[in-house]
């Protein structure tokens, strides 16, 4: 069983429970790990045998562009997304961060992790 981390996926969209953040939009950034047996493409060099990493950002990158008021909600849509989409993967974990979060101070972000297991 292998571990494959996909670190820093940015992106721009439009979760928040307040009608600014679902209309003008904010950065966030997502960070995925997930267990998959990488075995026969350790031993092929075949992108068939293992679970694409660019199909894994696309699931994500699909995710975040529908609109979640919580990050709760947005960090669960993805751990079922990857599961559903890839059967393969056997456990996923994902951490979702809204960056410059409009809370009335200055922070640098709020998060959220979440895991599911097969």
């Amino acid at each position: 069983m292998a571990t494959i981390t996909i670190s820093g996926m940015s992106f721009y969209a439009h979760h928040g429970c307040f009608a600014e953040e679902q209309t003008i939009g904010t950065h966030f950034r997502a960070d995925l790990t997930y267990t998959t047996d990488t075995s026969r493409a350790e031993l092929t060099d075949d992108i068939a045998q293992t679970v694409s990493y660019l199909d894994v950002y696309q699931a994500v990158a699909q995710q975040m562009q529908q609109p979640s008021h919580l990050l709760e909600h947005l960090a669960r849509r993805i751990l079922n997304a990857i599961l559903a989409q890839f059967p393969a993967i056997q456990s996923a974990e994902v951490k979702v961060s809204k960056l410059a979060p409009p809370l009335g101070g200055q922070i640098e972000s709020v998060s959220i992790t979440l895991e599911a297991h097969r």
